[in-house]
């Protein structure tokens, strides 16, 4: 199987190159992803935990999905995507902001991404690919900040970092 590519870009957001996931990890190198966060109509929001397999952050929890972008594919195509490979169901994605941030890891990988927040709405039970997702829960914005608080290492480095901006925006948006 063809390691999968990433869309190297720079900080503008404009392609660069394509390079193996793994190389541009390794190199720390900005690229091209997303993060999809879901809430149901109550506000809260799913969080899924990564599976025990994963190579880096295994059994930590995170926001719904995250990936990163096929040349060709647009963030909304590539958060639909995936949101159907981890956590089995399709929803209506907009796009809420980007930005970039860097978040190396113990074992010498480093996300360095130019990130696309996307965000859906759902209300039932996801259909979890059990090869990505170890467990999913439902909770409310207000309660993952004060579990990401009191408990900072059960969080990938990255969802703590995109959390906080998300929350910022959820509560920053005009009415």
């Amino acid at each position: 199987m063809k390691e999968e590519q990433v869309i190297l870009v720079n900080e503008n957001n404009e392609q660069i190159g394509t390079m193996p996931k793994m190389e541009a990890h390794e190199k720390a190198l900005l690229h091209r992803a997303f993060s999809v966060f879901i809430a149901n109509d109550n506000g809260d929001i799913m969080l899924q935990q990564r599976a025990a397999s994963k190579y880096h952050s295994p059994l930590l929890w995170t926001n719904t999905c995250c990936s990163h972008q096929r040349v060709g594919e647009s963030n909304i195509e590539a958060g639909k995507r995936r949101l159907q490979e981890e956590m089995g169901f399709q929803t209506e994605l907009k796009e809420l902001f980007s930005f970039i941030y860097k978040a190396p890891f113990d074992n010498g990988l480093t996300e360095h991404e130019y990130d696309h927040v996307m965000l859906g709405t759902y209300n039932a039970e996801p259909n979890i690919n059990k090869d990505e997702v170890e467990a999913w829960k439902w909770m409310s914005p207000e309660a993952v900040k004060e579990d990401i608080s009191n408990n900072p290492n059960a969080y990938t480095a990255w969802f703590k970092i995109i959390f906080d901006k998300f929350y910022e925006h959820l509560f920053n948006m005009p009415a």
